[in-house]
């Protein structure tokens, strides 16, 4: 086998596994930002909710 199809096989396993890794890092960061964005909408809306019941 050639050398440079050696290193290939060697780093392409871990390549894709560090592509996995970051594609569900990026979407867990992505689900808990629109998160953080909903609650301080719902607080929002319930501060002013609860000034206009005043």
């Amino acid at each position: 086998m050639h050398p440079a199809a050696q290193v290939a096989a060697a780093l392409i396993p871990s390549i894709g596994v560090g592509a996995l890794f970051w594609f569900a890092m990026r979407s867990i960061i992505q689900a808990d930002r629109k998160e953080r964005q909903a609650l301080a909408r719902l607080d929002a809306q319930t501060q002013e909710s609860d000034r206009s019941q005043e």
